[in-house]
């Protein structure tokens, strides 16, 4: 079973920079959305992806965007130029599975983003793309039977090396649902991350070692 990785999703400096100063998340995620909710431009990609390698990212993923083919694959090859930890998100219309799949079969690390289907996975799989994004948050918004859904994108999969990294998680809940569905990654804002570290039972218990008599020199 592949070890599950938490990455985070943000831009968010302060909140990112924590995560990763105490390797807590193997990497960063970003869309055009998520860069503008922080206040950042696309012209700012590059110095993100140096600030956030040098804090410790393993791996740091960026969306292309583009008209048509043409501009979006020229946009995917800007991003992986930035350097071997970069990941480039492309969407998965018609014209991004195009452009995903040549690029996989390169060698290059590529990102289907919101991938809906299990068909969509499969063809993901079928095409060696590593990463497909499942939207658990908005599959449910739409009425998908969300987490078997998600189950059965990993299981389309297969061993192909391609496999799901699951967005749009809402709570701690969501990420443990996942991961008993065999679901091996895990992109979420950095309040859900941090709940997933705290509990009001752990804490007592922690003041608790740290009232006892024993600590007392």
């Amino acid at each position: 079973m592949i070890a599950p990785r938490l990455y985070v999703d943000s831009a968010d400096l302060a909140a990112v920079s924590a995560l990763l100063a105490d390797s807590l998340v193997h990497g960063v995620t970003t869309n055009p959305t998520i860069l503008e909710r922080a206040g950042r431009t696309v012209a700012e990609i590059p110095e993100l992806y140096a600030r956030w390698v040098e804090e410790g990212a393993r791996e740091v993923f960026f969306q292309a965007w583009g008209a048509d083919a043409s501009a979006l694959e020229e946009r995917a090859r800007a991003i992986l130029a930035l350097g071997d930890r970069a990941v480039v998100k492309v969407p998965a219309t018609r014209a991004g599975f195009g452009v995903a799949a040549r690029l996989a079969r390169e060698g290059a690390p590529v990102l289907l983003t919101a991938v809906f289907t299990p068909a969509q996975a499969l063809a993901a799989a079928s095409s060696g793309i590593r990463y497909l994004a499942a939207y658990l948050g908005r599959m449910r918004d739409a009425g998908f039977d969300a987490v078997s859904d998600i189950a059965r994108m990993q299981a389309a999969c297969g061993g192909s090396g391609s496999e799901v990294l699951a967005a749009s998680l809402r709570s701690p809940e969501d990420v443990v649902e996942l991961a008993e569905a065999r679901v091996p990654a895990f992109t979420a804002a950095p309040a859900v991350l941090e709940a997933m570290l705290a509990h009001p039972a752990t804490v007592d218990a922690a003041d608790a070692f740290e009232a006892s008599p024993s600590l007392r020199a």
